[in-house]
Parts: structure tokens; C-alpha cells; sequence
């Protein structure tokens, strides 16, 4: 097993710490390395002040059949990690049909078209993952509440002979 003496000698902190550029201005071989994976489209992207709390629209790109179409996925920023680095990514959830659905993006993703920031929500946790179970239990309180409301209606029924009354005479086939 190959150990490193020290941290200086890891492979990654050489990149590191070896040095371009000029006088005026160095710039580390790692900084070059990840700016050459982002694009001038995405690079705006850094400015763009994503955070945990807003309510997003995403617009992603996508290929079908040679054809390239848009589609949007909008919702609540859960989770923003790495920040805004190359590797940096946010989590956003929206519920859809009754069903939670949860989409982790990349911040400098090519398919991804733009992101716009609808709403800004003050939140004071960084990640609200929380919101998962909140969300489920509201549900289950309402859907309690619900059966409740048609159990306490079952003395509205009609009865069997109103029921045999109201069918219509001439349907039987005798």
C-alpha cells in the first residue's frame, strides 16, 4: 500500500500549487483546468445567486426523434451543494400529480437552457429536506379529515325503498 509522506506530495495539490501567468495576475493549473469545462454559455451561471428556499423554473433541453424540445421543471431549491464550482449542483422539488418529485441539476449542465428565480422564500436551514416529511404529513391530515367528513354524512343515505322507487318501470326484459 502506497502512502503519501506528507500532503505536499499528493498528486492533486502539485496542480495545485504549481503556478502560470504573469506579474500582474497568477492563476492556479487547477483554476485553467476547470475553467476550460465551462462554457461561455453557462458562465453566467456563476452570478446567478441560486439559493435554498427559491422557487425555480428550469428549462432543459431535450432530444427527441432529431428534434430538440423544451421542458420545464419548476419548484422549491432543497439543496445546494458545491457551490458554484464546476462540480456545483442544486436539488429542486415540485409535487406533481400527488406524487413528490425530486430532479438534481447541475449548475453548468449543457442541457439545462436557463433557470430563472421566481419567488425568494426566507429560509433559515440550508438544506430542507425536511420538506419531505412536511409534506406527507399534511396529506395524511387531510385525508383524515376527509374520511371523517364522509363518515359523519352516512345518516344521508337514501333508503332501499326510495332507491327501488325512483328506478325506472318499463327496463325489465320479462
Amino acid at each position: 500500500m502506497l502512502r503519501y509522506a506528507s500532503y505536499s506530495l499528493h498528486p492533486l495539490s502539485l496542480i495545485q500549487s504549481s503556478r502560470l501567468g504573469s506579474e500582474s495576475g497568477t492563476l492556479t493549473m487547477a483554476g485553467t483546468i476547470i475553467n476550460q469545462f465551462i462554457s461561455k454559455d453557462t458562465a453566467n451561471r456563476k452570478d446567478l445567486d441560486i439559493r435554498t428556499g427559491d422557487t425555480v423554473k428550469v428549462s432543459i433541453k431535450i432530444e427527441e426523434k432529431g428534434k430538440t424540445r423544451i421542458q420545464l421543471f419548476e419548484g422549491l431549491v432543497i439543496a445546494r451543494k458545491h457551490g458554484a464550482e464546476a462540480g456545483g449542483t442544486f436539488t429542486v422539488r415540485k409535487v406533481s400529480h400527488g406524487v413528490g418529485v425530486e430532479r438534481i441539476f447541475p449548475l453548468y449542465s449543457p442541457s439545462i437552457d436557463k433557470i430563472e428565480v421566481i419567488r425568494r422564500t426566507r429560509v433559515r436551514r440550508s438544506k430542507l429536506y425536511f420538506i419531505r416529511e412536511k409534506v406527507t404529513r399534511d396529506i395524511r391530515r387531510k385525508m383524515r379529515n376527509f374520511v371523517g367528513f364522509f363518515a359523519s354524512t352516512s345518516d344521508l343515505a337514501q333508503p332501499e325503498e326510495m332507491m327501488e322507487e325512483a328506478a325506472p318501470e318499463g327496463d325489465s326484459a320479462e
